[in-house]
């Protein structure tokens, strides 16, 4: 069914037949789910519908923000989808409103792969400059790009030519965004593929963060790497070692939780416990391998913690030059599958976004009163009925060689 198709079964409430799923990465002619919804369900059906998949902030629906007109420009001139919402917290009687505006953003590359790497990333470049013109003048504080966000996602192909996109912490990709810093007054958050001149020219999957003053705070290196499917990114680098720093900054405790690492709850659990009110999860992930599980993880990960979770993919299908296999007994490709984008921010309360588009590059703006965190541990009490005394006794016992795990079993099993 496509998007003409939606619109008749909305007028008429009968179904039309299938037809083929479009191939520009859209839901049936639609940028997203909830956009679906919206044109196929009546206006008091749909809102129902987003209160359940959606939940509700502070019991009332995310409220919508007003953009810059300049800013608003700059979406259709350059054609991304461009989103804003307001998380609130209830007001207090000892604390003033803590409200940070975050940004996210999702991108396809800008040339083909075959084209030469410097011009790949010149492009790249180019292209974001619209899209970080936009958070600045919407007034964001604090910005995050995608997982290698300068680059194709080139690691499915088990290449060492890709290593040149490899840069050092203070390199060109962090010059580049350390303007925008000074000019905006932002914390930037930059995925890249970094090489470690002082370690012997080591790669590593890495997040730098850039101050409001255009200085580098630190940087946080993947912690867990996958090895599934087309992922085969230990060929390039392996688990980081800067364990789950969080940064102060001028606008609030932040946490960078790259990829992969969102399968992992106890990754989750120690940025909370480092006291990260907001996690960045910069992704790179395609539809067939993990689009259900998109929505659930981040949002899971934000309620059993108390914090606020930046949900950010990668969007569009990336072509490489040479065909590869994925050791799954299937033929040889040329793409890793859709990057489907749907970037969107989780709540510690289960309220949600909207997603960005499936399809589009993209950047959502979100007011978030960072007074949330404490309120929602004041309500649920996690961290107080939380037994990390007997997590720890356990995973100690899990570590040693001789660990059995703690089985019992009916005695009637074994009966003859």
């Amino acid at each position: 069914m496509d998007k003409k198709d939606y619109q008749t079964l909305a007028a008429n409430g009968k179904a039309e037949p299938e037809k083929e799923i479009p191939k520009d990465g859209s839901i049936c002619g639609f940028d997203s789910l909830h956009s679906l919804l919206q044109a196929s369900l009546s206006p008091q059906n749909f809102q129902e519908v987003s209160r359940l998949l959606l939940g509700l902030n502070c019991g009332r629906a995310l409220e919508t923000i007003t953009l810059p007109e300049p800013a608003k420009a700059l979406s259709s001139k350059h054609d991304f989808d461009f989103q804003a919402f307001s998380f609130q917290a209830e007001k207090e009687s000892l604390r003033e409103p803590h409200i940070v505006r975050v940004g996210i953003i999702q991108n396809s590359i800008a040339l083909p792969t075959t084209t030469p790497l410097l011009d790949q990333k010149s492009a790249i470049f180019q292209k974001l400059t619209p899209i970080i013109e936009a958070a600045g003048i919407s007034g964001v504080n604090v910005l995050c790009l995608q997982e290698a966000w300068m680059m194709p996602f080139a690691f499915c192909t088990r290449e060492k030519k890709w290593c040149e996109f490899a840069e050092p912490v203070d390199g060109e990709s962090t010059q580049f965004l350390q303007d925008f810093a000074r000019k905006y007054n932002m914390v930037i958050i930059s995925p890249i593929l970094e090489r470690d001149v002082k370690h012997g020219e080591t790669l590593w999957n890495t997040a730098v963060i850039i101050g409001n003053h255009g200085n580098v705070i630190g940087k946080h290196r993947k912690n867990h790497i996958p090895r599934v499917g087309d992922f085969n990114e230990s060929t390039y680098y392996m688990e980081g070692n800067t364990g789950h720093p969080v940064f102060e900054t001028a606008y609030g405790k932040i946490a960078v939780n790259i990829c992969y690492g969102r399968h992992h709850p106890l990754n989750w659990l120690a940025f909370g416990l480092n006291g990260a009110e907001i996690v960045f999860n910069p992704s790179a992930t395609v539809g067939e391998l993990s689009e259900p599980m998109w929505p659930i993880e981040a949002r899971n990960a934000a309620i059993a913690n108390s914090y606020f979770v930046c949900s950010i993919n990668r969007v569009g299908t990336e072509i490489f030059p040479n065909p590869f296999t994925s050791g799954d007994g299937k033929p040889q490709h040329s793409d890793f599958g859709h990057f489907y984008g749907s970037s969107h921010i989780s709540a510690p309360d289960a309220s949600c976004t909207p997603s960005l588009s499936r399809h589009k590059d993209g950047l959502m703006i979100s007011d978030m009163d960072l007074n949330l965190c404490r309120q929602l541990k004041d309500k649920w009490g996690f961290r107080m009925t939380a037994r990390y005394e007997m997590y720890s006794d356990l995973l100690a016992h899990y570590l040693k060689p001789d660990f059995e795990p703690q089985v019992l079993s009916d005695p009637l099993l074994h009966k003859n």
